[in-house]
């Protein structure tokens, strides 16, 4: 099995979404653009959120058995994916790549 990297690009905020639907929350989401997570074994990470990891778990087994290449052409890395979560207020962009050894 290939270890999995899996990087925080980016996190978006739809504060208008926000102020109409969502219940005031304090602590949402812990993460933050540039961590970085290890996946072994296609195992969650430790401290990964899990509403995350159930959009990325699949992607993730797949890169660990050395697969990739979604949907044809997709990503320039056959062995990687652009992921977000699916948080509709503040969804977190992540990159999951094979790390080669």
């Amino acid at each position: 099995m290939k270890k999995v990297r899996i990087t925080v690009m980016r996190i978006t905020r739809y504060e208008d979404l926000m102020a109409e639907y969502e219940r005031p929350m304090e602590s949402a989401c812990n993460m933050e653009t540039g961590m970085t997570f290890i996946s072994e074994d296609s195992e969650k990470p430790e401290g990964f959120c899990d509403s995350a990891w159930e959009t990325l778990a699949p992607f993730v087994k797949e890169l660990s058995a050395g697969g990739g290449g979604f949907y044809g052409d997709w990503m320039k890395n056959p062995h990687s994916a652009m992921l977000s979560c699916n948080d509709g207020f503040r969804p977190v962009s992540f990159l999951a790549e094979m790390i080669e050894e």
